[in-house]
């Protein structure tokens, strides 16, 4: 149905709870029918009461009998019709939060997390309140309307025919005024989606606004944002106000014209006083659900909008997916070739299909056990690489091999499962540290925990602790260090011993003692799976039993540490800045130790 007004693509999501909307509806139908014959007993005892006959009892039970089941019939009914709102408001945030889920870069790069957090949020209560609420009113409009138009023309042709002029207003003005409430609601919409960007974005960067002083000009910029949200909103209510307030005074006119054309009639002998305040009533119960035609419209302009907003997510398909004959390896061992990857970073606007390159005609054997080193200054490629090996970023075919499958013909479940990668930048969950060490299996015993903690020489820090392993980190591992949210994160990896783990820099914010002491321990533990580090510190390149030295996208040089510095090329270069730089720091910290003369 892509391409369907988006309501209509909400059909199928009400469908499958057909049974219960129908039912609801059927139940307030019923309601407002029970509801057309309490006016007929009204007239019967009024009619009495004009004769002198005090028999009151009869119309009175009857009444009291009819609004007893209707209001058991609105009180299922409603019930029943807002849960159904409930169910497909839950039904598209399950499939919403799914969908992004598997997502990619250039998703995430086009929209930001505080618009998609408020499309998650507020677009689908809208569609909830729409569905609960809107659904029923346009039904109970239809069927009140011609329900009071018959008992109406039953009582009175003439003063039923004197309403006709009035109803062509109803359907000119809603119409009008609808068509602005759409556009207007999807701008508000937009700005609440910009104004939760905002907030999210300054709230995750706390830290810099605060260090380089600009509180002021923040609020400064939220405020703007949020006057212009607000005005957008003040115009939305102004519309719905034009149209329902267009709404009162068409009714107001209509009760006006019947009032003064009824009371004729009934002082000149053409309809008894029962008639006509059974006449009323019916006028009331059809103009009600009229008056709140503002409110109906409002709400499926407003969902109408939330739902274009909803389905342009939905309909966005994840660039890096499963292909339709991906098959899974019986076992993976470990064994990695590369074969002239060449990758260049997609446009995030997506109107350009190339964006920067990253990677040209790399070339890679990597046999299973060995631990490999990628060498190379910044943006030579090395993380880009990475990505490519689990697919975070999507090589093209032909080009990246485990265990002689093209990755790609992998189902990205167990390419992911059985490749670990631990990135430079770690994030970790607002949860205790066990959690985030075993997030990938949260039922591992506490002494697998331990042993990761201990490989990625963060036990010690931990049991400083007074929580220990409940010790909670805050969003994003706030109440550690940089290097203690590293270790964590290397732990995190640790733990799941896969046949391949991929280290992306991982050791930058720790020291070089703590580091030596991770390596020396990590040949030990990933003796016989592949591991691959990236780095740009030869400290860490020289524990391992092969070097690739990457240069602008390209494999300069590869060879074991002796090997390369005898080539005396670009790592041995490295090797030379690296440690004059090492010297100098060294120098200046005795010089800053020593004692004054």
């Amino acid at each position: 149905m892509q391409g369907a007004h988006p309501l209509r693509r909400l059909i199928p999501f009400v469908q499958r709870h057909k049974w219960r909307f129908w039912g609801g509806m059927s139940l307030i139908n019923l309601g407002r029918l029970l509801e057309a014959f309490m006016p007929l007993f009204l007239k019967e005892g009024i009619d009495r009461i004009a004769a002198g006959s005090y028999a009151l009892a009869l119309p009175a039970l009857a009444i009291l009998g009819l609004m007893v089941l209707r209001y058991i019939a609105f009180s299922f009914g409603r019930r029943f019709v807002r849960e159904v709102g409930v169910e497909v408001a839950y039904e598209l945030r399950q499939r919403l939060y799914w969908h992004l889920e598997l997502q990619g870069p250039r998703f995430f790069s086009r929209f930001t997390t505080g618009d998609l957090m408020a499309r998650a949020i507020n677009d689908i209560t809208l569609i909830r309140q729409m569905v609960g609420l809107g659904t029923r009113l346009l039904f109970v409009l239809g069927f009140s309307g011609i329900i009071a138009f018959a008992f109406m023309f039953h009582q009175s042709a003439m003063l039923t025919l004197l309403m006709v002029p009035a109803l062509p207003v109803f359907g000119v003005a809603g119409w009008l005024i609808a068509k602005r409430i759409f556009g207007q609601s999807m701008l508000v919409q937009q700005g609440f989606s910009i104004l939760s960007a905002q907030v999210q974005e300054n709230l995750n960067g706390i830290r810099t606004i605060q260090t380089h002083a600009q509180e002021d000009r923040e609020i400064d910029r939220f405020e703007k944002t949020s006057d212009t949200y607000a005005r957008d909103y003040y115009r939305l209510m102004f519309l719905n106000s034009a149209l329902t307030s267009t709404m009162l005074v068409a009714t107001g006119f209509t009760t006006l014209a019947v009032v003064g054309y009824g009371g004729h009639l009934v002082m000149s002998g053409g309809i008894s006083i029962g008639t006509f305040t059974a006449f009323i009533f019916y006028l009331a119960m059809m103009l009600a659900p009229i008056k709140e035609g503002g409110i109906m419209v409002t709400l499926f302009q407003r969902g109408g909008s939330a739902a274009a907003r909803i389905f342009e997510i939905l309909d966005h398909r994840p660039e890096i997916r499963d292909e339709p004959d991906a098959a899974p390896l019986d076992r993976i061992g470990g064994t990695l070739t590369v074969n002239g990857l060449s990758y260049r970073h997609p446009s995030s606007s997506g109107d350009a299909p190339d964006g920067w390159p990253a990677l040209n005609d790399v070339s890679l054997n990597i046999e299973a056990g060995e631990m490999i080193a990628i060498l190379g200054r910044v943006g030579s490629g090395k993380s880009t690489l990475l990505r490519c090996l689990v697919r975070l970023l999507d090589p093209p075919p032909g080009t990246v091999y485990l265990d002689g499958r093209d990755i790609r013909m992998l189902p990205l479940t167990q390419l992911r499962s059985q490749i670990a990668l631990v990135p430079q930048d770690p994030f970790l969950f607002a949860a205790h540290l066990q959690q985030n060490i075993s997030y990938d299996n949260p039922s591992r015993e506490a002494e697998a925990v331990w042993g990761a903690a201990e490989a990625a020489d963060l036990e010690t820090t931990i049991k400083r602790f007074p929580e220990r392993l409940e010790t909670m980190v805050g969003e994003r591992g706030v109440t550690l260090s940089g290097g203690q949210k590293q270790r964590a994160s290397l732990a995190r990896g640790l733990i799941r011993e896969t046949p391949v783990l991929l280290l992306d820099d991982c050791f930058s914010s720790v020291d070089t003692e703590t580091e030596e002491f991770i390596l020396s321990r990590l040949k030990t533990l990933r003796k016989g799976r592949t591991t691959m580090m990236v780095s740009h510190r030869v400290s860490t390149a020289r524990h391992a039993d092969r070097i690739v030295v990457l240069e602008d996208g390209r494999v300069a040089e590869t060879g074991t540490h002796s090997e390369l510095l005898a080539r005396n090329g670009l790592y041995a270069a490295l090797e030379r800045a690296q440690g004059q730089r090492a010297s100098l720091e060294d120098d200046l910290g005795r010089q800053e130790g020593e004692e004054p003369s």
